[in-house]
Order: C-alpha cells, then sequence, then structure tokens
C-alpha cells in the first residue's frame, strides 16, 4: 500500500544528490526531515522502513496519538507554528522544535521543559519573505532573539529554519535563503559550533535551499504524495 513512499524517497535522494553536486557539497551532510502531516501511523512506518530517521509533524494534536503509539522510531520535529499554550505538550511530545519564533514562546518552552527534567533542541524560525500570513522572527530582529534564547538553560539551540517565500519566481526564493544563510553564519559566530543547522526548503524548492546552503530539508507531499480526500 505504501510502496510508492519508498520509491519517492528513491527520486527526492537522487534529486538531493544532484543538488548538492552543483553546490559542490556532500549529500551526507544534508538531513532529510520527511513531514508527514495528514498521513496516518502506518505511513511513517513505511517512511522509516524505507530510511526515514527524521519525523516532521506540523501540529501537536495531530502528533499526539502518532508519537505515542509509534514512539522513538525516529527523531520527531515539530515543524508547523507553535502556540505558547500547546508548549507543554509539544515539548513531551518532540525532539526538536524548529519553529520557535518569539522569546515569549522561548522562555514558555523553557518552562516547560524544566518542569520535566527535559532539555530540547530548538531551531529559530525566520519570516526571510516578509508575508504577513508566515509565522517567524523578522531578520532584522533574529541576531536578538538568538543572543537571548542562547541564555535559556533548558534549550539547546541548534540553528535556524525559514520556509521560502510562495512563489514561483526563483529569484526572491534563492535572496530569501540568502538572507537566513547570512543570519546563519552571524549566529554561529556567537553561539559556537554547536549552532550548526540550517533548516531551508520543501518540496518545491528544496534543490534551491541545498544549493544556498541549507542542511536540512523538510519534504513532505513529494515523499508521502497529496492525500486523498475522503
Amino acid at each position: 500500500m505504501y510502496q510508492h513512499i519508498k520509491e519517492n524517497l528513491g527520486g527526492i535522494q537522487n534529486r538531493i544528490a544532484a543538488a548538492c553536486e552543483r553546490a559542490g557539497r556532500s549529500p551526507d551532510k544534508i538531513v532529510l526531515v520527511a513531514v508527514s502531516k495528514t498521513h496516518p501511523e502506518e505511513a511513517v512506518k513505511a517512511a522509516v522502513e524505507a530510511g526515514i530517521t527524521n519525523i516532521g509533524e506540523s501540529r501537536v494534536q495531530e502528533a499526539v496519538s502518532k508519537i505515542e503509539s509509534l514512539g522513538g522510531i525516529a527523531k520527531w520535529h515539530m515543524v508547523g507554528h507553535l502556540q505558547t499554550n500547546k508548549a507543554k505538550k509539544a515539548v513531551q511530545l518532540f525532539d526538536m522544535i524548529q519553529s520557535v519564533d518569539s522569546l515569549k514562546l522561548a522562555v514558555e518552552i523553557d518552562r516547560r521543559t524544566e518542569q520535566i527534567g527535559k532539555r530540547i533542541e530548538c531551531l529559530i524560525e525566520i519570516n526571510s519573505s516578509g508575508e504577513e500570513a508566515k509565522s517567524g522572527v523578522s531578520p532584522d530582529e533574529a541576531l536578538d532573539l538568538i543572543d537571548e534564547v542562547m541564555n535559556l538553560e533548558n534549550i539547546a539551540l541548534k540553528g535556524l529554519m525559514t520556509i521560502g517565500p510562495w512563489t514561483e519566481d526563483e529569484r526572491p526564493i534563492r535572496e530569501a535563503f540568502r538572507e537566513t544563510k547570512e543570519l546563519f553564519s552571524r549566529g554561529r559566530k556567537a553561539a559556537g559550533e554547536s549552532f550548526s543547522i540550517l533548516s531551508m526548503g520543501m518540496t518545491d524548492d528544496f534543490e534551491i535551499a541545498i544549493e544556498e546552503g541549507s542542511n536540512m530539508v523538510r519534504i513532505g507531499t513529494a515523499i508521502f504524495e497529496p492525500r486523498e480526500k475522503s
């Protein structure tokens, strides 16, 4: 039933390798997060059996049953917008939160992780496109937020995440990714080598993201395919 996942994954890996070759990079340095939102537990298991080790979810309430049922079969990433009132459950479920977009949220994550004796990996989300519909801190405020989050004891700040502009025009996509890459480089100077993840690129733009320096891509539809409507 889920044979297409393995086949799709092979195609994605070939495209990652080709993008790396164009950029003079090694495919081994690219982490693939398979985003399984709206897809059932069986699809997640099929992806893991095909070699996926990182699974992304966009909504806490949808992730609960999957993570509580499947457990540690993969590293679980929260990749969608996280409301402050969902932080308590999120830190219980996920291994990494990629969508920290404010100091208020970071402080709440820090507080909730302390309560359960956990330290959680986080990325700061940058709104590199400037689109109002998107979450993320503005590029102008990013470095200040990096400094503030670095001081929180129960968060391991690992890098940055961004979502490219919703457009078919390659130029603004590259500009957004380049700006985020520059912020990442500046953040790493302040935070050190542990600040090592640049999560950019999804199904429609992951090859551009890799060419612009991404070392983590978040791909859903190209792996799982659109979910059939009932």
